[in-house]
């Protein structure tokens, strides 16, 4: 009888080794809500591969811009068409979704920025040209600089 209870204990002397203790049938999952599953699986890579370009024109529309990051696609915000300050607030609920999501901004230009989920991964800088020209109009043609 002690060697029962240890296969008992280990599911020795069960008939089928269903970790649940249901009856196989009960496991079998409904074909529909599988292939449901699998199709939304493959929106989701599908979305991953879309640029979305994006031209607000008020705040207001800066939610829509996370939802498209939040399904993973990459985001181009071209922030021309508002007013400064709607900008800067733009940019700063973008960096909150983007830091929630574990995804990057890089500034392609002068109001033009690159939002990317942390699936997308980009190489190389774009430098900005104003800065340039200041460091250039600061160093004279002597001078030894220390990059």
């Amino acid at each position: 009888m002690g060697l029962d209870k240890i296969k008992g204990f280990f599911g020795g002397n069960q008939e089928n080794n269903n970790v649940n203790n249901e009856p196989m049938e009960n496991n079998i999952v409904n074909e529909d809500e599988y292939y449901d599953t699998k199709r939304e699986a493959f929106k989701d890579i599908s979305n991953a591969s879309k640029m979305i370009l994006f031209e607000p024109r008020a705040y207001s529309e800066s939610q829509q811009i996370a939802d498209f990051l939040k399904k993973r696609s990459t985001v181009v915000v071209n922030l021309k068409r508002v007013t400064p300050d709607q900008a800067k607030r733009i940019v700063d609920f973008l960096s909150g979704t983007l830091y929630a999501i574990n995804g990057g901004l890089q500034k392609l230009g002068t109001g033009i920025f690159l939002c990317t989920p942390n699936n997308v991964d980009v190489e190389g800088t774009i430098t900005d040209e104003n800065k340039e020209k200041t460091v250039k109009k600061d160093i004279k043609d002597d001078e030894e600089v220390d990059w």
